[in-house]
């Protein structure tokens, strides 16, 4: 499965785009020790959380002010985005390496973010209440992907590898919800995309 611009031309396709160049081999010693081996991950993610959070409304009063994320604030949202990306991707088998703790380009499960554009002020302003309906369907996902994680960690475990299906699955829920998320940091414009196709 994999989300790129490859084919698809360039109005059709969303800003922001998981990549996935998965071989589905699983480490199986990594696998076992996985939730373990994650906390540093989750650690560094919760405290570079807390500062995305005071540049997440530093950018909601620019983009609203401006019509348009600052650069800045946009590239130090996206980095974020995609370091969390990598994370989940890591922690439901999605992926098999141990990510950086930088969010630069270059994991297996990536994820593309476009430069600013243009966005409505309207939408800006009411941007949490317009993202709910996406987020009410992202929870469902992702519960459903956190499930089948227990499922592709017993059979990682097993033969060292994990289904496609299931990790397409994942993908596509881990891509949904990245997108979302952007959507609400706006460092895009466009609602989430539910096409479930391989390209967007």
């Amino acid at each position: 499965m994999e989300s790129t611009a490859g084919t698809a031309t360039t109005q059709h396709t969303h800003p922001i785009r998981l990549v996935v160049n998965d071989d589905l081999q699983r480490t199986r010693l990594t696998v076992f020790f996985r939730i373990i081996l994650a906390i540093p991950l989750i650690a560094w993610a919760i405290l570079w959380g807390v500062i995305t959070l005071l540049a997440w409304i530093a950018n909601w009063f620019a983009t609203l002010v401006k019509g348009q994320s600052p650069e800045g604030l946009h590239t130090f949202l996206a980095s974020y985005l995609r370091y969390s990306t990598h994370v989940r991707a890591y922690i439901l088998l999605i992926a098999d390496p141990y990510p950086s703790f930088t969010g630069k380009p270059g994991y297996p499960i990536d994820l593309e973010v476009d430069p600013p554009e243009p966005q409505n002020r309207w939408t800006v302003f009411f941007r949490i209440i317009l993202a709910i309906p996406a987020l009410f369907v992202v929870n469902i996902l992702s519960n459903l992907s956190q499930l089948l994680a227990v499922f592709s960690w017993f059979i990682a475990l097993v033969i060292g590898r994990v289904p496609e299906g299931i990790r397409n699955f994942a993908a596509l829920a881990l891509r949904m919800e990245t997108q979302t998320y952007a959507y609400v940091m706006l460092l895009t414009g466009r609602y989430t995309s539910f096409n479930v196709g391989i390209q967007e």
